[in-house]
């Protein structure tokens, strides 16, 4: 059993983060059925999401790709991304950062659906 050093509740779910390293971030991230996050970019991190359980509708700048459980995808420095969960059960993925900063305030949002974004 693995103890999330952070949880963190959002309206689309929660995320746990399991190592915080200075080169090194990783996050547990469990999205709730028919929810998504923002679509945001980071100018410091880029991410490797691994889906665990589920099936990911990603936004990845302009493409929308479906990556299915045991699947796998890389968010490049800059990049619009956002995650889905069309599915009827929990979207569990992994997501592995890198970069020079992992702070929270590193999230340029460009849509959200709950009301979070940026003056």
């Amino acid at each position: 059993m693995t103890v999330a050093l952070e949880i963190s509740h959002r309206p689309w779910g929660h995320y746990e983060v399991l190592l915080d390293d200075p080169e090194l971030k990783v996050k547990r991230i469990v999205v709730k059925p028919g929810q998504r996050l923002s679509l945001q970019r980071h100018q410091q991190r880029r991410e490797h999401w691994f889906v665990a359980a589920g099936t990911a509708r990603v936004t990845l700048d302009e493409q929308e790709l479906d990556v299915a459980a045991g699947g796998s995808l890389d968010i490049p420095l800059g990049s619009w991304h956002r995650v889905a969960n069309l599915g009827p059960t929990d979207l569990v993925l992994v997501e592995a950062q890198t970069g020079s900063y992992f702070g929270e305030d590193d999230i340029e949002r460009r849509e959200d659906d709950y009301g979070r974004l940026e003056g």
